[in-house]
Order: C-alpha cells, then sequence, then structure tokens
C-alpha cells in the first residue's frame, strides 16, 4: 500500500466507531461534586414564559443517547436560539452551551448522538423569547453502564 492509502486508511479509521457522538459532560466534570442548596431558577415573566419540555428517553439509558428537547412560545413570540443556555449543575457548575449550539433550532434542541459517562446529572437549560421572557427548565439524565 502506498503512502496516500495508507494516510486514507488511517483517517478512516479515525472517522469510524462512535467518532460522531457529541461529548455533553466529560469524566472530569461528572467527578465535580454536587451543587450545595436549592435549586435556583429565573421566574421573570412566569406568565407568557417559553416553555422548555424535556423529550425523556426513559428513566434510565445508556450512553450515547438521543437528547431531545422542545421550546414552545406564547403570545406571537418567537423562541431566540442565541438565548439558549444549557447548565451542568454542580460545584462550581459547568456550562454546556457551546457543546449544544450546533443542535439548538426554534422548535429546541435535537442531539441524536450525545454521550456522557454513567452517572446522574441534574441538567437546567434557559431559553428566552422574542420579547424578552424566560423559560428554565431543569431534570435529570441517569445513564447507566
Amino acid at each position: 500500500m502506498n503512502k496516500i492509502g495508507s494516510i486514507l486508511v488511517a483517517a478512516g479509521l479515525s472517522v469510524s466507531g462512535g467518532a460522531h457522538a457529541t461529548k455533553l459532560i466529560t469524566e472530569e466534570e461528572a467527578q465535580l461534586p454536587p451543587p450545595k442548596g436549592a435549586v435556583a431558577a429565573d421566574r421573570r415573566g412566569i406568565l407568557r414564559a417559553p416553555k422548555v419540555e424535556f423529550v425523556s428517553p426513559g428513566d434510565t439509558v445508556h450512553s450515547p443517547l438521543r437528547l431531545q428537547l422542545k421550546f414552545e412560545s406564547f403570545g406571537g413570540a418567537k423562541i431566540d436560539p442565541d438565548s439558549v443556555k444549557m447548565t451542568f449543575l454542580r460545584t462550581p457548575n459547568v456550562d454546556l452551551t457551546s457543546r449544544i449550539k450546533p443542535f439548538v433550532q426554534n422548535a429546541g434542541i435535537d442531539m441524536p448522538d450525545t454521550e456522557l459517562p454513567p452517572g446522574e446529572y441534574i441538567i437546567r437549560v434557559d431559553v428566552k423569547d422574542s420579547d424578552g421572557h424566560v423559560g428554565t427548565t431543569s431534570f435529570v439524565l441517569k445513564i447507566v453502564p
């Protein structure tokens, strides 16, 4: 096999086998201590706040998984995709926003191949609509080996 063929074979091997999965939480982040005290949520604009719904893949799931959230706005307002923030609640909190940005749409978040180490994770998602109302949800992901 020539040198170019060897490079192409090596490149093909590195692309296959889970390379397309998005690591949402690293092993190091998973080891951080849990949050202290109550989990705070921003409640401004509660009557017309956008709704964030976690589409649960089940009580306990294996990694990789499909992570889905749906957004709903009210009163003619539109969801602002640039406002979406995701936080792994730990001490200190871990901002996951940059990891989810490629999967954020007006209708929600759809990450088809999300990797997390085994464990239990409290995740908070914040979103704003075009009228400035803030919607928040928190959910727990239980990942089994």
